[in-house]
């Protein structure tokens, strides 16, 4: 796997700016179809679909992704409580300055929790858009299957504004490659793509306000977990099995508590599908949605 400079300059001098409540969002839209929202991960951001924009472009569909409130090239306020309610709003904004009233949704890690959150808000018909389907990768559906890594228990500790003061080049890579398939690592210049992304704007000083996502998982767990059960939209969940933090523990215990679940496994596969594995994640996303 290579991931060259020119993509990552691509994606930067690609990305649009929206005014959120709280600082700059940068955000792209690449295609002209059927609307589909791309809600990325953490720590990192939406280059992580960079792999699979091009296939879900040629296949019809408009794919549409922002960087989260402090992520990517968004605005990173060092002050700000981040929480996953504005994650989610951010995502209601831009859908609505677009004037897009349906649409399906690709999340991924910490943005399956703000599809979770814009799920419930659609089951309680307080969503301004209609969601038809949603493609969950790899991520904290439920509170009780994470298994954190050490550092992301590090950041939610009290120490957690010293660890973020202590993250390097070399850390950050270590820590971000333990998470991928033994065969599908990242190589040197995609940690370096990725930990740019990271600090810009200084990031990488803010894990532990953005590791708060663990404590808004336990939070609202009744009510996201309710509404993965119904919600009126349909749902796949495409598993990266090797994965430590949400692998085959995670898509076991969904195929249990999901009625008639829908899950494509990537026996092979870590932590990051869509980065891995884009192939095969396109074309199970594709699939899915036609």
């Amino acid at each position: 796997m290579t991931s060259s400079i020119a993509s990552l300059d691509a994606y930067k001098n690609s990305a649009r700016k929206m005014i959120g409540p709280h600082g700059e969002i940068a955000w792209w839209m690449r295609g002209n179809g059927r609307p589909l929202l791309l809600i990325h991960g953490f720590p990192t951001c939406s280059y992580d679909w960079f792999r699979i924009w091009p296939d879900l472009c040629d296949a019809g569909f408009n794919p549409i992704a922002l960087d989260m409130l402090g992520f990517g090239l968004s605005d990173k306020p060092p002050y700000q409580r981040y929480d996953l309610m504005q994650q989610a709003d951010l995502q209601v904004q831009l859908l609505g300055e677009l004037d897009i009233e349906a649409c399906d949704i690709i999340a991924h890690d910490y943005g399956v929790s703000v599809a979770q959150e814009l799920l419930a808000r659609q089951q309680r018909s307080r969503l301004p858009f209609r969601i038809g389907s949603v493609a969950f990768l790899n991520g904290g559906l439920f509170p009780e299957q994470h298994r954190a890594k050490l550092i992301q228990r590090l950041l939610n500790s009290p120490a957690g504004s010293f660890i973020s003061g202590l993250l390097n080049r070399e850390r950050f890579g270590a820590s971000f490659a333990s998470v991928f398939g033994p065969e599908t690592q990242p190589d040197a210049q995609e940690l370096d793509d990725f930990w740019a992304l990271l600090e810009h704007k200084g990031g990488h000083r803010i894990g532990h306000k953005l590791i708060r996502y663990i404590e808004d998982r336990k939070r609202h767990k009744s009510r996201w977990v309710g509404a993965l059960i119904e919600n009126g939209a349909r749902q796949l969940l495409i598993n990266g099995a090797l994965d430590p933090v949400s692998g085959k523990h995670l898509a076991d215990h969904y195929e249990a508590v999901i009625p008639a679940a829908e899950v494509v496994r990537l026996e092979t596969i870590g932590h990051y599908p869509q980065w891995e594995a884009p192939d095969a994640v396109a074309k199970a996303v594709l699939d899915f949605l036609q």
